[in-house]
C-alpha cells in the first residue's frame, strides 16, 4: 500500500514541478541550444526498480563522448569534459531536474536510491544488488545527501579508483539502510535534507536526523 501511495505523490508532485519549474527548464534549454556541443538532453542507461535498465533524462552538462573519455564514468570536481553551462547545472543541481519526466514515466521516485550505470551497479555486494532497487529510483536519495561531496573526495584523492570503490561500498550499506527504514517520514526527511546541504552543505545533519545510519568510516 505504501508504495501505491508514494507513487499517487509521485505522479502528482512531479506534475506540479514540471509546470511550475517549465520557465526556468525552458531557458536552460535555450542555453544549451546555443552554447557548447549545442545538446540539450542527455540519456542514459541506468539501473532501476527490479534492477530493468532505463534511459534516464538529464540537462546535456558533459562532451557527447564523455563515457570513452579521461575518467569514464567518474566525474572529477574540475572535469575537463564539463561544458561551461554544465558546470553551473551540476554544481546547482538543475542538471537533474528533467529526471521530472522519469517520475511522470513511472521509472524513477523522488526518492529512492540513486538509479547507477551498470558498471558502478556491479561494484555493489551481491546482496545488495539484489535488493537496493526493490523501489524505484529517485532523484535525491540517502546516498545524495551524504555524497553530496563525491566529486571533490574523488578529486582530492591520490588513489581514485580506491577511493570510488569505499564510496561505494558505504553507498550500498546505506542505500540497504534506507530500504529498511523506508517511510513517508524518511522521505520527507530526506528531501529536506537535499535542500538544506545547498544552503549548509558542510552540515552534519543527516547524522542527527537519522542516527541509526552505519557511520561513515572516511
Amino acid at each position: 500500500m505504501y508504495l501505491v501511495i508514494k507513487r499517487f505523490f509521485d505522479f502528482l508532485f512531479s506534475l506540479i514541478a514540471l509546470i511550475v519549474l517549465s520557465p526556468l527548464l525552458l531557458i536552460v534549454i535555450i542555453i544549451l541550444k546555443f552554447t557548447g556541443e549545442k545538446e540539450v538532453f542527455y540519456f542514459q542507461k541506468r539501473i532501476g526498480l527490479r534492477n530493468q535498465e532505463f534511459d534516464i533524462w538529464k540537462f546535456a552538462t558533459m562532451l557527447k563522448d564523455s563515457p570513452n573519455i579521461g575518467t569514464g564514468e567518474i566525474t572529477l570536481r574540475r572535469d575537463p569534459r564539463v561544458t561551461k553551462a554544465g558546470h553551473f547545472l551540476r554544481k546547482t543541481k538543475i542538471n537533474e531536474l528533467p529526471q521530472i519526466i522519469n517520475v511522470l514515466k513511472g521509472d524513477m521516485s523522488i526518492v529512492g536510491p540513486r538509479p547507477l550505470m551498470k558498471k558502478s551497479f556491479l561494484l555493489y555486494s551481491p546482496e545488495v544488488q539484489a535488493k537496493v532497487y526493490s523501489s524505484r529510483p529517485g532523484i535525491t536519495g540517502i546516498g545524495s545527501v551524504i555524497f553530496r561531496d563525491e566529486e571533490k573526495l574523488i578529486s582530492d584523492s591520490s588513489d581514485i579508483q580506491d577511493t570510488y570503490r569505499k564510496i561505494f561500498q558505504y553507498k550500498g550499506e546505506v542505500e540497504m539502510w534506507y530500504q529498511q527504514h523506508i517511510s513517508f517520514y524518511t522521505d520527507f526527511m530526506i528531501i529536506f535534507l537535499t535542500a538544506w546541504y545547498i544552503v549548509s552543505p558542510s552540515s552534519q545533519l543527516v547524522y542527527k536526523v537519522f542516527p541509526s545510519l552505519p557511520k561513515r568510516a572516511f
